[in-house]
Formats: structure tokens, C-alpha cells, sequence
């Protein structure tokens, strides 16, 4: 996998939020002109990208604010884990509990609660910016 795309409305909210969380911005860039609509199949297409490595270095996330044609809102707007479609992206971290202290200062907040899985797991859900759902993972042992 090269990347994962979240569309947003506040792009510095949300690279402020994926930074916290570990990730690395790698640039931020305008895309707009003819090869970008033939390749998402939307004309008139302008929008502001930035691209965000994990701290590993193997994975990115791409986030994207369309600036023409206006971003379309998803309903519901904070759609639960059990909706259709892509939910989440999960994280491994070193610390839950540290991270979610970190993200709420970002303005995310638990789906549920930090729950254990087994002995191999800490667990949990958080959303963040405009209703990103993600997944923080910290293994035991």
C-alpha cells in the first residue's frame, strides 16, 4: 500500500492531528489541471494536498482539501464503526493512554473506551478532525 486519502475541509487541523499522533509531514502541495481530473474523473478539480509518513517510514497518509469542486459531506456526518465503507486507519503506538492525551489536546475524543485483547493488545478508537475515525494499537508484552 502506497497511501490512504482522507478529504477534509480544515487541512491544518488535520495535519496537526496526524502530526501529533507521530506522523511526519513530508510536503503540502496545490493540484489542480487535466491529468488530476482524468485520474479522480472530476472536471474544474483544484484542491491542496499534504502528505504525512509514519514514523517507520512505510506507510502515508494523504490528505486532501478541495477548493473547486466543494467537498461533498458523507452522511451521517459522524458515521459509526459499523458503516459501510472505509472506517479507519490504525496506528501502532508505543502508549494508548499517552497518545489519546495527546490527540484530545487536537480535539479528538474515544468512539468507546481503551479495552484490552487478550494478553497481545491495548485497543482503541479515536475521532479526531471532522469525524476521522482512527485506530491506536499498542502491543503488550
Amino acid at each position: 500500500m502506497d497511501n490512504v486519502l482522507v478529504v477534509v475541509e480544515d487541512l491544518d487541523a488535520a495535519i496537526a492531528f496526524f502530526v501529533e499522533l507521530g506522523l511526519e509531514l513530508e510536503g503540502r502541495a496545490p493540484v489542480e489541471g487535466s491529468w488530476v481530473e482524468r485520474v479522480i474523473g472530476i472536471e474544474g478539480v483544484r484542491q491542496e494536498i499534504a502528505m504525512l509518513r509514519t514514523p517507520d517510514g512505510h506507510g502515508r497518509v494523504e490528505l486532501a482539501m478541495f477548493h473547486t469542486p466543494e467537498a461533498v459531506a458523507a452522511e451521517p456526518g459522524e458515521a459509526p464503526a459499523n458503516t459501510l465503507g472505509l472506517r479507519r486507519v490504525m496506528f501502532a503506538v508505543d502508549d494508548v493512554e499517552d497518545t489519546v492525551a495527546r490527540l484530545r489536546t487536537r480535539g479528538a475524543r474515544l468512539v468507546g473506551e481503551v479495552a484490552r485483547y487478550g494478553d497481545s493488545y491495548r485497543l482503541c478508537y479515536v475521532r479526531g478532525p471532522e469525524g476521522i475515525i482512527v485506530g491506536l494499537a499498542e502491543q503488550l508484552g
